[in-house]
This record gives C-alpha cells, structure tokens and sequence, in this order.
C-alpha cells in the first residue's frame, strides 16, 4: 500500500507513501486514497483527518504522468474514477487538515484543495502545471478554486502555472499557516487534537452545511441553513454544552463519549 492510515487517538494520518517519486499517484493510490477517505468518514472512532505526504520532498507532485496520462488520452480510463480522491461530491463531514511537506503539484494540489485547513512548510511550491502539458485541473479544481480565493489569483495559477512559495500561497489565502519544515506536522496535530474537544455534531454539521449551501440561491441558503441550525441546537452535544456552560464546567459531548465506548469494544 503506498497510501497509509494511522491512527494516533482519534486522529487519523492518511500518508502518501511514495517518496522516491515525489510522492507522484499511480492509479491505483488514487483508489487507495479514496479507500482512505471513506475510513475516516465511517469509523466513529475517528474525529479528524491529517493529509500529509512522506518525506521532506513533496507532499504529492500529482498523477504518475506516465501512467495516467496516457490512459486518460487513450480513452482507457475516466477521470471521474478520481472523485473518491479528490473529495468531490463527498459525504466526509470531519475536517480534514492538509500538512504540506514540499511540493505540491498538480493533482496533489487539487486533492489539497479538497482539504478544510491547511499548513505548509516554508520551502513548500505550489503549481498547477497542466495547460503545459496540454491538459486541464479537472481533479476539482475547476470548480473549487475560484471559489476559494479571489478570482484574479486562481486564474493567475489556473492560466499561467506559475509555481509560487508558501508564504505567496498564505497571502493568497490557500494556507492558514506557514512554518518550519519541523513544525508542519506536529502542528497539525495539534490542530487536530483540538478538534476532537469540541462538538462532533456540530464540527460536522458545520461542515455539511458548508459544502452544501455554498451553491444555493441565498434565500434557499437561508432556510436551509436555519434547518441545519434546528438540527444542531435540538442534538444531545447542544444540550449537555449548554449545561456544561452553565455549570461552569467543561463539556463531555456525547458525540465524542459514543466514540470512546465505540472504540473501547472493538478492543
């Protein structure tokens, strides 16, 4: 396998495990990633994800160009094979935190996108490269990227594949934080381990809510947002936080209860 899980408490650390090559994706680690992903989705055991690539050399520099490309040209294989991947149309509603450890590239920048936060080191690149070999960002990047940050600076990375630092990526507003090569994943961690203090319910109904309305007319938006509001405040995390609040005490949610017990019996 050259996608691994583990597990480190709740905290799931999904790695892309081929370093000799940059990290680059062949098909099948497309379909482990996607494997990867529905893991963390299902398991009540798991609060968070952390998305990090092995080595200090990439994080992913995309698909196996010689694999992949030909294949796709060749009509041998549909790109939307891909989607579990690259998170589209996904019902993974915990946060997921993309730890970027060098080059990230292509379609490893396009699954990075589909990430909720984001952390790089200070010698981290970012690129999409595709109009140079005569293809597109088709791994959601279309569609996400724009949406994201301002439309002048994806169209600057969509049309011209300039490949820019991190800290030019910070100022764009793909990353929360930049840091010392050393600090990339620790920080994630942390990260992620504050996560799992708080609500579960209402971090993956945040989530959902997002993902979902973000195309909706406002109105709809709107309404839909309050049904999601509804849903949160009536759920037994609402109700013990509101009395943790009120007793001056921290909550024990019981989203977060459940997967202990979960946990606790299947060892």
């Amino acid at each position: 396998m050259s996608i691994n899980l583990e597990r480190e408490g709740s905290v799931a650390v999904i790695r892309i495990n081929r370093p000799d090559k940059l990290n680059a994706l062949t098909l099948a680690m497309y379909d482990e990633l996607a494997a990867a992903f529905a893991e963390v989705r299902d398991d009540p055991a798991i609060d968070s994800a952390v998305l990090t690539g092995a080595g200090d050399r990439a994080f992913c520099v995309g698909a196996d160009l010689g694999e992949s490309i030909p294949a796709l040209a060749e009509g041998r294989f549909d790109i939307s094979r891909w989607d579990g991947a690259h998170q589209k149309h996904t019902n993974l509603h915990k946060p997921v935190i993309g730890a970027v450890n060098g080059l990230c590239l292509g379609g490893g920048f396009e699954i990075l996108l589909s990430t909720d936060m984001r952390i790089a080191s200070e010698h981290a690149e970012f690129q999409l490269p595709e109009p140079r070999v005569g293809v597109v960002p088709a791994g959601g990047t279309l569609v996400r990227l724009t949406r994201q940050i301002p439309y002048a600076w994806a169209m600057r990375l969509l049309l011209l594949s300039e490949r820019i630092g991190a800290h030019d990526a910070l100022r764009y507003g793909l990353l929360n934080a930049v840091t010392p090569a050393d600090e990339v994943l620790p920080t994630a961690m942390e990260w992620a381990e504050r996560l799992s203090t708080l609500s579960g319910t209402a971090l993956g109904t945040i989530k959902e809510a997002v993902l979902r309305l973000s195309n909706l007319p406002p109105e709809e938006a709107f309404h839909s947002e309050a049904l999601y509001g509804q849903r949160a405040f009536t759920s037994p995390d609402a109700e013990e936080g509101l009395a943790a609040f009120n007793q001056a005490r921290d909550p024990v949610f019981p989203s977060r209860t459940s997967r202990t017990d979960t946990s606790n019996a299947e060892h």
